[in-house]
């Protein structure tokens, strides 16, 4: 996937952006903090405070606007009109780095992030349009990969041109060579137009950015999702703010250990990026969730533990070579690592539930929702910095050690708020820890519009298994016993779950349960039924039973015949006796998810039905 046309032209463009932009940001700034300090008309220090504002500033203007537009016009049209826009805003910048105008390229600065801010909805928005719904967790991986490694590169290469005897020169060179560069690249990206009904909408400042915001909110997930996604940069604008001083108060270290912090960071969210896309296993995973968001508090937690209590001389200063020669040092380098492995592992899934969660003709929308509040939490994490440290004082191992357990505040909060999340936590345990669960045909489930899946029921955990196979929330309509399981009726009652139970027991369950169904597929919603009505008691699939013809009568949708397979002998099932009530026996064992063709012709029944889910139980 990385090399095919489709792909690669827009990675590359990619990446040779997020390097210019970083590249020319901390060229300014290390021009403005060790040269020709006296030809700046205001203080060093506002200066550079001054240009990290003007830079996110733009994310707050234009993100609402650059949604829209994304939304109404071919993506390749509008990315190769943006990279020639940087083209100039970085040629006028050459011309202000070689005669150090500082006030001009502080106005460059402000240009390069608005440029910034309208690529930003197009960049994310083009994935599920370019790329199968099975790639797009991988497409996100690679996208986090080659950002943050090209943060990296452009950061560190800042830093070694400047300090270059014609580094300005250089410097002018380097930024104009990448923006030609990633014009070039962007000219091969394959046209893609806008999806659905255009809807073009005027500039509006503080009205639009608003509106983004609410359009956003209408839709719990997503909304949710982008909270998630902004604590994370919350939390990585707080590390990478403080890395500078926490490497010379509490490390004693130089310039270079700052480098190889920043590097650790970087480098472990790419590689995060890259496990969650191999433990994704082809279609967006949010049961990984869970395992990032541990991850950045536990080892948050043991990198301040980790930090050395050695007393050193008044002076002395660790340079890279001493300070990774010292095994003391160890520890934190690994865990830093893993904090952003973790990131990497948190980040990757929540665009990726974005890009398949939003309407197609508004993805550009929701991400630029998305980008704005990632902008405010950032701000939020320079002013909470500010005031702890230089108001009440603390030191930054306490303020990293307040960001661990507001990391866990906001799990609890997130996953009580969207049920969905635990759900997709809880199967993905089941589906790869507990078991080994294979699917097949997961193409077959429709990406939109109301369904109905049949499946047979082996177990008390069919419904978390077949979750797991799903990337679209589920209906699970299940006997009203099975529903009150005190250990799953939490999670059952959350995931909308349809109870249901024999007419001759309880009548008002049993006609609310159709009630419910008929409307949850008027909300083309996909519902899954098991037609026997009961567990299996010998491993085989029993008679269906007339209900799902009583639905269909009503509803004529699409039905996805699913079997599984592999269940059968498990605590859950009731092989051996009553299930949950024997001692578990197999662990890992494998599980199959076997889904067939859709059908929705006349002639489809229950008995045309079984037929299909035996065939597939038996293949």
């Amino acid at each position: 996937m990385l090399l095919t046309k489709r792909f690669f032209p827009y990675f590359a463009t990619l990446c040779l952006g997020a390097l210019n932009d970083n590249f020319y940001k901390n060229v300014l700034l290390l021009l403005v903090t060790y040269s020709q300090l006296n030809a700046l008309p205001i203080d060093v220090n506002l200066f550079v405070n001054l240009a990290a504002g003007v830079f996110i500033l733009p994310f707050f203007l234009f993100s609402a606007h650059a949604g829209i537009v994304a939304d109404n016009m071919n993506k390749a049209k509008l990315i190769r009109r943006l990279k020639l826009l940087e083209l100039i805003i970085m040629s006028t910048a050459a011309i202000a780095i070689i005669s150090q105008s500082y006030m001009v390229m502080l106005l460059l600065l402000f240009l390069t992030g608005s440029q910034s801010a309208y690529f930003g909805p197009v960049k994310y928005s083009l994935l599920p349009q370019a790329l199968s719904e099975a790639e797009l967790v991988k497409g996100n991986a690679l996208v986090e990969m080659g950002t943050f490694l090209s943060i990296l590169v452009g950061t560190l290469s800042a830093g070694l041109v400047v300090s270059n005897e014609n580094g300005l020169t250089w410097a002018a060179i380097i930024v104009c060579v990448l923006a030609i560069c990633g014009y070039l690249a962007s000219r091969a990206i394959p046209s893609l137009p806008a999806q659905g009904d255009l809807n073009p909408s005027k500039f509006s400042l503080f009205s639009g950015t608003w509106r983004c915001i609410n359009k956003a909110r209408q839709t719990k997930t997503i909304w949710m999702a982008i909270l998630a996604i902004s604590w994370f940069w919350f939390l990585g604008a707080t590390y990478l703010t403080q890395f500078p001083n926490f490497a010379k108060l509490h490390l004693h270290a130089d310039a270079t250990v700052v480098s190889l912090l920043l590097a650790l960071f970087s480098v472990g969210i790419a590689v995060g990026s890259y496990v969650c896309e191999r433990f994704s296993f082809g279609h967006v995973e949010l049961g990984l969730l869970p395992f990032g968001v541990l991850g950045l508090s536990v080892f948050s937690f043991d990198m301040i533990a980790a930090i050395p209590l050695e007393l050193v001389e008044p002076g002395f200063v660790y340079s890279f070579e001493s300070f990774i020669a010292n095994a003391q040092h160890y520890r934190v380098m690994i865990d830093l690592f893993l904090v952003g492995l973790s990131g990497g592992i948190f980040i990757v899934p929540l665009y990726a539930f974005i890009q398949t969660r939003a309407e197609k003709q508004e993805c550009a929308q929701a991400i630029a929702a998305n980008n704005i509040i990632n902008a405010f939490f950032m701000v939020g994490s320079a002013v909470l910095s500010i005031v702890l440290l230089g108001v009440f004082q603390w030191s930054i191992p306490e303020l990293f050690m307040l960001v661990g357990v507001l990391n866990l505040v906001v799990l609890l909060y997130v996953y009580s708020q969207v049920p969905e999340f635990t759900q997709r936590f809880i199967s993905y345990l089941l589906s790869h820890v507990m078991y080994r669960v294979n699917v097949r045909g997961r193409e077959h489930i429709p990406a939109q519009g109301a369904g109905i899946i049949v499946s047979n029921h082996v177990s008390y955990v069919d419904a978390l298994v077949i979750m797991g196979a799903s990337t679209r929330p589920i209906r699970f309509v299940m006997d009203k016993s099975i529903s009150e399981i005190p250990l799953l009726k939490y999670l059952f009652r959350h995931a909308g779950v349809i109870p249901i139970c024999s007419p001759k027991k309880c009548e008002s369950t049993y006609l609310n349960a159709f009630e419910q169904i008929h409307q949850a597929l008027a909300n083309d919603e996909l519902v899954c039924i098991f037609p026997e009505g009961k567990l299996t008691p010998d491993g085989e699939i029993g008679e269906f039973r007339p209900g799902i013809d009583k639905i269909l009568q009503r509803d004529p949708v699409t039905v996805i015949p699913l079997a599984l397979t592999g269940l059968w002998g498990s605590y859950f099932s009731h092989k051996g006796g009553h299930a949950l009530t024997t001692l578990p026996k197999r662990f890992w064992s494998k599980v199959s998810v076997n889904i067939g063709t859709p059908t929705n012709d006349e002639f489809t029944n229950r008995t045309h039905l079984q037929n299909k889910v035996e065939d597939l139980f038996t293949t």
